[in-house]
């Protein structure tokens, strides 16, 4: 039997010590959303953490199969490879505050999606993308309220969610080299939108056994009215009709809905084990087009497939001041037919360092592989995508390290 004498302090080690893996899930998420703060026994706490996440994609193979607007493989300075991913951080902060003797609610602001791809105008696939970033801001009330039932405690857990998005995406349109201008060739997409979700779920703990049970969903997040512009002004009128033009756009998508189911208990004294598995609705994202009276001027094909993220590790509280933590990561990749999105395993590794019963400051680091693939042409909708240009890839790495500092009273 597992010791009563197990330290509450050990229900933060797999939360505390181990890097978000969320971090690096598939889709346009980054940090995800997170109610981890919310379960701190402490009557005010205070957070704020960082995650820097270093991808290392890179493709190879290019090849330009849409001779329409050129064949950039047979002009000069376009290359078959490319480095088609950029580093980002993910930040995340948040408050909690007991409300009486069963109540708790939680304010927090993160980053949940995000992308950031920048393989250049001088590669191959250039007519496919030259640079994709997707931005994102929430903020976030959840709260709680708990009673006893058998040897712990249930808590009912609900929120709502108000989330920004913006951003922008580039390519190359027709070559510079054939426009015989002083212009780029490159096209440009720019957006933004807003909407409102909710959460809700259920947690149980036994705090003596170190042990949670939580199931959380998340609501989609209708974007009911994306707007933005289509920048043609580097696309001369002779080349397209809607060369040099700004014109304005309009769309709608959702950000996909989520479950997750989280899990961790004391299987000796100092020692807790834990394990979460995570199913997020990405394949609602398929093709998002965008019209400009009621004409379909461009579109954002994405093709996506449902995630599944699946974690599992080992913690252990060494004395008062110390504890660390083990984890490893499977992501289901959502690309399908084209991208570069597959599975990717990940390791982490982190510590929790409490100077005095106030203050925690966690460290932690994941190093991982992005397994390999391929991408070319598929069909969303009876509409053809991935035609301008098929690649390769490699097993590549990711790194990612973690920084975090907890405040209570």
């Amino acid at each position: 039997m597992v010791s009563k004498i197990i330290s509450r302090g050990l229900l933060v080690v797999a939360a505390g010590c181990g890097l978000q893996s969320t971090a690096l899930a598939g889709g346009l998420e980054r940090g995800g959303y997170n109610i981890d703060l919310l379960f701190d026994p402490s009557r005010f706490a205070v957070e704020s953490s960082a995650t820097f996440v270093m991808p290392q994609r890179k493709v190879k193979n290019v090849t330009d199969i849409n001779p329409a607007n050129g064949n950039l493989n047979a002009i000069p300075g376009y290359s078959d490879s490319a480095d088609d991913s950029e580093s980002y951080w993910s930040p995340r902060i948040g408050a909690k505050a007991a409300i009486g003797d069963a109540a708790d609610c939680m304010f927090d602001y993160s980053q949940p999606y995000g992308a950031h791809t920048k393989p250049g105008a001088r590669w191959a696939g250039a007519s496919d993308n030259v640079e994709t970033k997707v931005n994102s801001d929430n903020y976030a009330l959840t709260c709680s309220y708990r009673f006893d039932v058998g040897p712990g405690q249930l808590r009912v857990i609900g929120g709502a969610n108000y989330l920004e998005m913006d951003g922008f995406k580039e390519r190359l349109l027709v070559p510079p080299e054939a426009i015989g201008f002083a212009a780029t060739g490159i096209g440009r997409l720019d957006l933004e939108a807003d909407g409102w979700g909710w959460r809700a779920g259920l947690a149980y703990e036994i705090p003596e056994y170190a042990f949670r049970a939580s199931l959380m969903y998340y609501s989609e997040v209708k974007l009911k009215d994306i707007t933005g512009t289509v920048d043609l002004t580097q696309v001369p009128a002779v080349v397209s009709p809607l060369g040099g033009l700004i014109l304005p756009v309009e769309g709608s998508a959702s950000m996909p809905d989520a479950v997750e189911l989280k899990v961790q208990s004391g299987i000796a004294p100092g020692w807790l084990a834990f394990g979460s598995v995570k199913w997020t609705d990405w394949s609602q994202l398929q093709r998002i087009s965008f019209y400009n009276s009621g004409v379909e001027i461009t579109s954002l094909d994405l093709g996506y497939q449902d995630g599944w993220t699946v974690t599992g590790g080992i913690g252990h509280k060494f004395n008062d001041q110390w504890s660390g933590a083990l984890s490893v990561t499977w992501d289901r990749g959502t690309s399908q037919e084209f991208g570069t999105q597959t599975d990717s395993w990940l390791f982490g590794a982190g510590v929790a360092y409490s100077p005095n019963q106030n203050v925690e400051i966690r460290l932690g680091g994941v190093i991982g592989i992005l397994t390999s693939g391929d991408s070319g042409p598929t069909v969303i909708d009876g509409v053809g995508v991935g035609d301008e240009a098929t690649y390769e890839f490699d097993n590549d790495l990711v790194a990612a390290l973690s920084t975090s500092l907890k405040i209570k009273f």
